[in-house]
């Protein structure tokens, strides 16, 4: 099993959407999966906090990511979370679960291994407790935010690359400085680091990021595929889409993520936007404006940015 990589591009936080009764819609899951696929994204990132998974029952969280590997078909690669438990050894039921589906990589969430106050070598000795439950199995770390936000530092990052078992980063310092020391510390290994944070992903990309894995995958993937297929090759063009993903990142402090099921519905999706993290009812008709404007936005910065650069060949 080890040997693996984990494909360097985009890597959108999947949405889970749910019926008018709230029970997991896989009809409009099999839809959503194939509209990140067409958008050119190298692979999704299920059952993770945008996925709701502190909301969904371990049945639920194994179901969802058997369901989106078995759709994906191979086309690209698909890693889950689900890793919610306090204790280890519920931790390693349900990581134990999540490998059987398949997935290409099981991501343990970074907060679940230690206190707040506790030091990163108690992280270390229950991470390794983990990896020896969990054998043959690659594995990713989700710096989540909830129910607190713990960086790893870049020594702990190092140990991690040390074992071969650690593919994925989700970073979610925003700090270009913390980025490059993790970067720094991995440097040569198979971990790879994915930045979540738009506004900071041109320069973390200069600095070596493999590339991005964000909310903002759920309104428009394909200008983070653009960005991160051309910045190298064209640099006036990334400056000028990297500003436009900064500014629409702002649509991240509305009402996420029932703004992402709005947003998708508008597209044609058939997603409905109750969520169970919050009530939708808190989207109100300003909110909703937003959404659609950005849309309209993004379909402009399309055509400037890509439509023009075609007609000039």
């Amino acid at each position: 099993m080890m040997g693996k990589t984990i494909a360097s591009g985009v890597w959108p936080t999947m949405i889970t959407p749910f019926t008018l009764k709230g029970e997991v819609d896989y009809d409009a899951l099999e839809r959503l999966v194939e509209w990140y696929i067409g958008h050119g994204v190298q692979g999704l990132f299920a059952v993770c906090q945008s996925s709701e998974m502190f909301y969904l029952t371990l049945e639920e969280r194994i179901s969802v990511a058997r369901f989106v590997k078995e759709k994906a078909a191979g086309r690209v690669q698909v890693i889950a979370s689900g890793h919610i438990s306090d204790e280890l050894a519920d931790q390693i039921e349900e990581l134990k679960q999540m490998a059987a589906t398949g997935v290409d990589a099981v991501v343990i969430v970074s907060n679940r291994l230690a206190k707040a106050e506790e030091d990163d070598s108690v992280w270390i000795g229950n991470a390794q407790k983990l990896l020896d439950a969990v054998p043959d199995i690659p594995f990713g770390v989700y710096e989540c935010p909830y129910p607190y936000k713990r960086l790893l530092s870049p020594d702990t990052l190092k140990w991690c690359a040390s074992t071969g078992r650690f593919l994925f980063l989700k970073d979610t310092s925003c700090d270009i400085g913390q980025m490059k020391a993790k970067l720094e510390a991995v440097a040569g290994s198979e971990l790879k680091l994915f930045n979540a944070n738009s506004t900071t992903l041109l320069e973390s990309l200069k600095l070596g990021a493999a590339g991005f894995s964000g909310v903002m995958a759920n309104f428009h993937p394909d200008l983070y595929v653009q960005l991160i297929g051309q910045w190298r090759q064209n640099a006036e063009l990334a400056e000028r889409l990297q500003s436009f993903l900064t500014v629409a990142s702002l649509i991240e402090l509305q009402v996420y993520p029932v703004n992402a099921k709005y947003h998708l519905r508008q597209l044609g999706l058939p997603i409905e936007t109750v969520c169970r993290v919050r009530d939708d009812s808190a989207l109100k008709g300003n909110h909703r404006m937003e959404v659609e404007q950005l849309e309209k936005l993004g379909q402009t910065v399309k055509r400037l940015l890509f439509q023009e650069k075609e007609s000039v060949r």
